[in-house]
Parts: C-alpha cells; sequence; structure tokens
C-alpha cells in the first residue's frame, strides 16, 4: 500500500503517487475496459488521488475516470482535472477567461459524473488574461461547490507569486498546488519553482517524473518512436540535447542496476525524495507499466546514490529546454525581445 502525505496547508492527505489519467483514451489506451482495470488495481493499491484534463483524448480521459469511479468509489478518491488547452475544433473552447471556464468545468463535471471536482487546475498560463480574471472565476467556482481547491500547471515562480498576492489583496480563493514537470532529465523547477512552492506552503505534484518515457527503461536508439514523430524536439535522437539525454540514461541506467533497482524505480523515487514534493504522477497506459511504478515510494535512495544522480545531471538543469513544458511569451515570441528598426536609437 502506498504512502499518505498532507496535501500543502489544506489538512487534506494524498497518496504519495497520484495516478495520471493522460493515456486512457484515444491517445493512449483506446480500450475504456482496460483503462477502468488500471483505474481500480491503482485504487486497490491505495492510490487515492487521479489526475486528468478536459483535452486529454478531447475528454474521453475524462469520461474513462467517470466510469471508473462510478458506483461508489468518487467519495473516496481525490480528483483532480484541468482546463486551458482547445478542446475540440472551435477555437473559442480554450483559455483561462471566466467565460471559457464556467463552460469548461461544466463539460468536466459532466464528463466525469461527479458533482464536485476536488482540484481544478489551470493547465498553463496565459499571459494575455489577467490572473486576477481567472482566479476570480475559480473562487466563484468554490463558492458554488463545484470545485474544492484551485492549482496551477507548469507556472513559471514570478506567477505562482502573483497568484498568492491576488488571493490575498484581492479576496480570492488561493492557489494550494503546483503541477511541475520534474525528473532527473529536467530538473530546472529545483532552481525556483520548488523553493517559491515551499516558501508559500504549496503542495507539488509533479507530471512526468520517468521524462515522458525516457527513464522507463525501454531501448531509445530503436526505430522512431511515434512520440519522436509527433515530438521530435524532445524524443529524436538526433536532436543535440536529445543525444545527451541518452547518455545520461545509460549511465542512470547502470546507477540503478548497482543500486539494485530498476531504472523506473530510481526515478520515481528521486522526484519524491525532494522536501518539497508531495506526489508523483504516473501515467501508465496498461495494467503492467502500473505494476512496474508501484513500489517505487517504497525507495529510498542513499546520499551517495543521490550524489550520483547529481553528477550526471546537476542539480537544477534541464538537459533539453523542450522538455520544461512551457516557454513563455517573452521568450517564445520574437516581437517580444527585438525592437523593430525604426525604433532603434
Amino acid at each position: 500500500m502506498v504512502d499518505y502525505r498532507p496535501f500543502g496547508r489544506t489538512g487534506v492527505q494524498i497518496s504519495s503517487l497520484t495516478l495520471g489519467a493522460m493515456n486512457f483514451g484515444a491517445r493512449g489506451n483506446p480500450d475504456h475496459e482496460d483503462g477502468i482495470r488500471v483505474i481500480h488495481r491503482a485504487l486497490d493499491e491505495g492510490i487515492n488521488a487521479i489526475d486528468t484534463a478536459d483535452v486529454y483524448s478531447h475528454g474521453e480521459s475524462e469520461q474513462i475516470v467517470g466510469k471508473a469511479l462510478a458506483g461508489g468509489r468518487r467519495d473516496d478518491v481525490f480528483l483532480a482535472t484541468k482546463f486551458h488547452g482547445q478542446v475540440g475544433e472551435n477555437p473559442q473552447h480554450r483559455g483561462n477567461s471566466r467565460r471559457w471556464i464556467h463552460r469548461a468545468v461544466e463539460n468536466s463535471l459532466r464528463r466525469l459524473g461527479t458533482d464536485w471536482i476536488d482540484l481544478y487546475q489551470v493547465h498553463r498560463p496565459e499571459p494575455d488574461t489577467d490572473f486576477d480574471e481567472t482566479l476570480g472565476a475559480l473562487s466563484d467556482l468554490v463558492r458554488q461547490g463545484k470545485i474544492r481547491y484551485i492549482g496551477t500547471s507548469t507556472f513559471e515562480p514570478s506567477a505562482i507569486v502573483e497568484g498568492q498576492w491576488i488571493a490575498q489583496q484581492r479576496g480570492r480563493e488561493r492557489v494550494v498546488s503546483e503541477q511541475p514537470p520534474y525528473s532527473i532529465l529536467a530538473r530546472g523547477v529545483e532552481r525556483e519553482v520548488l523553493p517559491v512552492a515551499q516558501r508559500h506552503g504549496l503542495a507539488v505534484i509533479p507530471w512526468s517524473p520517468l521524462a515522458g518515457g525516457w527513464l522507463s527503461g525501454r531501448d531509445q536508439t530503436g526505430p522512431v518512436s511515434r512520440r519522436a514523430e509527433r515530438f521530435p524536439a524532445r524524443y529524436d535522437p538526433a536532436v543535440p540535447a536529445n543525444a545527451s539525454k541518452l547518455t545520461a540514461v545509460a549511465e542512470l541506467a547502470a546507477l540503478a542496476d548497482e543500486a539494485g533497482l530498476s531504472l523506473i524505480h530510481l526515478a520515481i523515487a528521486f522526484v519524491l525524495q525532494h522536501p518539497a514534493v508531495t506526489s508523483a504522477i504516473i501515467g501508465p497506459r496498461t495494467l503492467a507499466h502500473l505494476e512496474s511504478q508501484l513500489g517505487a515510494d517504497k525507495v529510498t535512495l542513499s546520499a551517495d546514490v543521490l550524489d550520483r544522480i547529481d553528477a550526471i545531471v546537476p542539480p537544477g538543469t534541464t538537459l533539453n529546454p523542450a522538455d520544461a513544458g512551457y516557454a513563455p511569451p517573452s521568450l517564445a515570441d520574437p516581437a517580444q525581445r527585438r525592437r523593430g528598426a525604426k525604433d532603434v536609437r
């Protein structure tokens, strides 16, 4: 059975492993009954937190989770979902505005077959939308009883602090959690995000502790995978940053063997051992994937093993910037970092 940890300062206890449902549905495993079996197995092992999002297989993931929790299992589950990304073909069906949030939550509640969502998360920042607009809408939903808590995902430290300031100064409900990308290969959040979360008492539930499959123990040098075809910047071994990941993975696999651990357990245990982390999100596609990840929360890495991990991937280092999960417009939009020729003095 898994262990339980405090969910920030809310008084809630959640399992140290959170079941991520991104791989249920057309995006991963399209077999609903198989997905339900995986969810039930996780619940039977004591996992009481499930994380999904409206964009995962265009709502199909939420539907599968809803089916799995029907018949009396909903009350004992800390259920989290997210909004922000475009759902369906209509470009208006997205974003962090009050208008979309109120529609998105109703859609998620219907698909999940529930009257409330425990943790409703802003899936990504949206700089053009006033964060107070977003928090105002979410605060209304808390007061209406449709959601219990507000979280963010892949927010920069300044935005995390801004959310705390808005709540204090403008009487909004407080953001209680952050869901950042965090793995041995993507340690950038160690610089500021994790310390800021600790300072403000936020729960931290990292996504992709297996680095999107890089730390799963699978051979990364074989034929180009579907992921490499869809996301070459993150998976194509011809990209220099990904070649660096291949080298690191080989060294980490050898270290795991020396420590008598699977690479999967080494990777998840590393994330869970950071004092800021509440629960690591695991995203199995099959029952076999789930079984390979169960028990990682029971592993404690020695100081020597942690030091050797630091030597392979230094603290605060993300080997491939594409794994950061979000690039702010100040970096991604050339117009925001280059003055036009007529403006040059």
